[in-house]
């Protein structure tokens, strides 16, 4: 484990004027293609737009020059992200003549981070950011308190509407960007507090000894919320792992620099099946990994391999211990800090510097080797966590092996209880998977049997959260669900043979109901993600209430549109609330679920499946802290408790 007086930051006083900004090109494109940039035109894009400007104000702190960064949702709709940072340069750009300012704010590729000593490292590597959150505004306003003044200029989609002007005194140093995305570009401009507050959260983590603050004026009590955090990687591990329990004492913790790139990581295993890695390049969350995981995951499994043959833990003749066995159970953070990285893509999902993986490879094996002399005790209970997933590995497939070779034998024929339809297109073929007996039976008879069937489930299904695949497959009620499918399953998973290009999830609406879709979800999100990626699996959303008074009927999907109905029908009129869907007879269920012009379907995307995930492991994990902490919270706002 590296000594803390190893650790090192990369900071270097410079200079910060016009000469630091470089100009590559125009601006024009951005607004034709905004995915280019932004990744999309969707929620996430509209999102990406705050992480330019923040990405800007962190690229500061890192250097050494900010210590609080601000992001105001306004009540207008806009957003405004401030530093106190050096302040961006407002003098005359030796070859665009212009401040350097506008020159920055209005030029794509035009940045300090292209050249020179401005940066020595930085997240907003390409330049763009600002840029492009301009072009894709109706309007921005930056406000730059700089050289004992304050300095503004105003923008409508990307063009300046006067020169930068002096406008005040300051004794203060830094930058407010203020900007409304542009309601041509973004279909729906709502920005999500809660996305805002895990970004903000996550690079606190990563910027130790930087305020980051949210406030959000846009209700009627303004919301505010600060993180702060000295601890690094280390704390944001243990923020990751929640209530878990690690199976060693101490985590492991190293922080050095190799031939200029700084390379921090830290690791606790945790007794688990699953593995949670998430990895940061200038800190960019990098989903996608990229070189910089690479090089920790050789570093770990090759260390992990020398140890256990040194200590006797794998014989000589045993195979040596897979990547997947090192990493079950591990919950890891990797940030590296490099000059020039490579990013995949304006939305840096993946790094791609080779100089990364060498760089990370060896700091990592290094202080590993380093920990596991140090803490023999961890070193022990680690390394029995490994060779433990190795026996169970090889136990699983064996299993696994022989329940798909029976299955095999047995021809995997549809389950009995199917009720298929009779198009073999399986681009107009949907599968109701549907709760019960009472349930599937209103949905066999009111259903277009052409190209619906319906597959019912008994009872719950198995929790796949902490099963492996050999006991899964052991599970009848998933067999049965696999099989229907037909894209068998692990290595033998084929998309192409998906017999239905709807899989519709469709449970009661009550506590049940809820932990049934919750446990699909999960098991879709474990063993089938290609399905959910495909934009496959659908969520039915069965009416909660009739309303009736006479002849006339209406069905209410919240609880809105049942006050409406009723307040429309006046006195007299009966509400029923819809507990399960055997209370309605096929009919009902026709018109309200089934039917495809009248239906309401919840497509399932990944982060719903992620936070189903996240919900599942909290609600039903073996950990008792985070249930309780929630039940708390959140008891106040419970509605329909069926009791």
């Amino acid at each position: 484990m590296a000594d803390k007086k190893e650790e090192k930051t990369i900071k270097k006083e410079s200079s910060y004027s016009a000469k630091d900004i470089y100009v590559l090109e125009g601006l024009e494109p951005v607004r034709k293609r905004p995915g280019m940039y932004i990744g999309s035109t969707g929620v996430d894009g509209l999102h990406h737009l705050i992480w330019e400007i923040v990405d800007n104000s962190i690229d500061e702190a890192m250097a050494g020059h900010a210590k609080n960064i601000t992001v105001e949702l306004l009540k207008n709709g806009g957003v405004s992200v401030t530093d106190d940072g050096r302040g961006i340069p407002v003098d005359i750009h030796p070859k665009t003549k212009k401040s350097a300012l506008e020159t920055a704010l209005c030029t794509l590729h035009a940045g300090g981070k292209f050249g020179g000593e401005s940066y020595k490292v930085s997240g907003g590597l390409h330049g763009v950011g600002v840029s492009v959150v301009n072009a894709l505004s109706t309007n921005m306003k930056a406000e730059v308190n700089k050289d004992g003044g304050i300095y503004m200029q105003e923008y409508k989609r990307g063009v300046p509407q006067y020169n930068v002007k002096k406008i005040g005194k300051s004794d203060y140093t830094g930058t407010k960007i203020t900007f409304h995305p542009d309601p041509e570009i973004f279909a729906k401009i709502e920005f999500d507090e809660k996305k805002i507050l895990d970004h903000l959260r996550q690079q606190a983590y990563l910027t130790p000894g930087v305020r980051m603050e949210v406030k959000d004026e846009r209700g009627d009590q303004p919301f505010f919320y600060g993180f702060y955090f000295e601890g690094g990687l280390q704390s944001f591990i243990h923020y990751i792992i929640g209530g878990a329990k690690p199976l060693h004492d101490h985590p492991f913790v190293v922080h050095r620099e190799y031939e200029g790139l700084d390379v921090e990581a830290t690791f606790v295993y945790v007794d688990d099946i699953e593995n949670k890695e998430l990895s940061f390049a200038n800190n960019i969350y990098t989903p996608d990994g990229g070189m910089h995981l690479t090089g920790f995951r050789a570093a770990l499994t090759r260390t992990m391999n020398d140890f256990a043959r040194k200590e006797g833990y794998i014989k000589e003749s045993d195979e040596n211990l897979t990547g997947d066995d090192v990493r079950e159970g591990l919950v890891a953070a990797l940030s590296v800090r490099i000059r020039e990285p490579q990013f995949e893509g304006q939305t840096k999902a993946r790094l791609g510097n080779p100089e990364a993986r060498t760089a990370v490879e060896a700091v990592v094996a290094e202080g590993l080797k380093d920990y596991l002399e140090q803490y023999p005790a961890d070193a022990r209970k680690v390394a029995e966590k490994n060779v433990l997933a190795a026996k169970a590995r090889k136990a699983a497939k064996a299993a696994k092996d022989t329940v798909l070779r029976k299955g095999a034998l047995e021809g995997l024929t549809l389950p009995g209880k199917l009720a298929d339809c009779s198009s073999r297109k399986a681009e107009e073929s949907e599968m109701f998977i549907v709760e019960g007996d009472s349930a599937g039976g209103s949905c066999k008879q009111g259903r277009d049997r052409r190209t619906q069937a319906v597959l019912p489930l008994k009872g719950k299904i198995l929790n796949v959260e902490k099963a492996r695949i050999d006991k899964m497959l052991l599970n009848k009620e998933i067999r049965s669900l696999v099989i229907a499918l037909g894209t068998a399953i692990s290595e033998q998973f084929d998309i192409t043979k998906l017999r239905y290009h709807k899989i519709i999830l469709m449970t009661d609406a009550d506590v049940d109901g809820a932990h049934i879709r919750t446990l699909l979800l999960t098991l879709f999100y474990r063993y089938f993600p290609q399905i959910i990626d495909g934009g496959f699996l659908y969520i039915a959303q069965p009416p909660l209430y009739q309303i009736k008074r006479g002849k006339e009927i209406e069905y209410a999907y919240t609880e809105e549109q049942r006050d409406t109905f009723v307040r429309a029908m006046g006195a007299g009129a009966g509400i029923q609330r819809y507990k399960g869907l055997g209370e309605m007879n096929p009919e009902q269920l026709w018109e309200t679920t089934l039917h495809p012009e009248k239906r309401v379907l919840k497509q399932v995307m990944v982060d719903d499946a992620v936070a189903a995930d996240h919900m599942f492991d909290v609600l039903m994990g073996e950990v008792v802290e985070p249930r309780k902490n929630f039940i708390q919270a959140h008891a106040t706002a419970v509605k329909n408790l069926d009791i």
